[in-house]
């Protein structure tokens, strides 16, 4: 794993990752970005995280690609576009799609600035979360005169409607977490010196559930944005099929019918 990725196991379960490049407010260069891929690559084969809470060190959560020491090899036969869009297909895009596919809930926790393709990164997670003093901002029009990446011009559109995209990502202009929350953008957000004690009681209860099941609400809400009523009805009935034959379902009926709370960590399975 890169030294530039912290990692701290929980004993209930919960994972935290911490982006370790503080002094470029969590840049994300080559060993940033391909650590966080290896890592969550890890994550997905192990059995002792059920919960992974993503955040950074420092004021930043992440301030984007770093544009002036991204450490990413010289690739003369290709246009500085055409190695962009490798890197893109190679880890960038693989990331994204990896914390939507994995089967355990991420939650991304915004501790300060998110920026740029940090925006993208920060609404992959399952469930988002801020710090009253976190902001988001998107510099690829009114900077670079480039479009969002890392999937942020596919979240924003769908979480806070097109109008509402295009003035953040024309603009540019600050949006805070407060705002963001009001728009829909996040669940929630908290004061500074409680952020990441309120994160983690979030974490804590996420794992006490049925973990996969969790996950598959994400995922079906992500399949809704883009399936017709009819589609997603089929959807849903492939889904359930599959999950009512988890032990976590038999687990919660004998749970309900003997009025008791259900012990979803002892009655889980991969």
């Amino acid at each position: 794993m890169s030294a530039v990725i912290e990692k701290k196991q929980m004993k209930n379960g919960v994972l935290i990752l911490t982006m370790n490049r503080p002094h470029v407010l969590n840049a994300m260069n080559k060993d940033l970005i391909v650590g966080l891929l290896d890592t969550f690559k890890e994550i997905e084969k192990e059995k002792e995280s059920r919960v992974v809470v993503l955040t950074g060190k420092g004021k930043g959560f992440c301030s984007g690609a770093d544009l002036a020491n991204g450490g990413w090899e010289l690739e003369r036969e290709l246009t500085r576009g055409e190695a962009g869009a490798r890197r893109i297909d190679k880890v960038f895009n693989p990331l994204v799609r990896l914390i939507a596919s994995i089967d355990k809930p991420i939650i991304t926790a915004i501790n300060g600035l998110a920026a740029g393709g940090g925006v993208g990164l920060a609404l992959a997670g399952d469930l988002v979360v801020a710090s009253e003093s976190a902001r988001f901002k998107l510099v690829f029009g009114p900077n670079l005169g480039i479009i969002p990446d890392v999937g942020a011009s596919w979240f924003l559109p769908n979480m806070v409607g097109r109008a509402r995209a295009n003035g953040i990502a024309m603009l540019g202009d600050d949006l805070s977490a407060t705002d963001a929350k009001d728009w829909g953008l996040i669940w929630d957000c908290f004061p500074e010196n409680q952020f990441m004690e309120k994160t983690i009681e979030l974490a804590d209860r996420l794992a006490d559930g049925a973990i996969k099941g969790l996950k598959e609400i994400s995922k079906a809400h992500s399949n809704a944005l883009v399936n017709s009523l009819d589609q997603h009805l089929d959807y849903e009935r492939d889904i359930q099929k599959t999950l009512v034959d988890r032990p976590e379902f038999k687990e919660g009926v004998s749970a309900f019918l003997e009025k008791r709370k259900p012990n979803f960590r002892k009655n889980s399975s991969k």
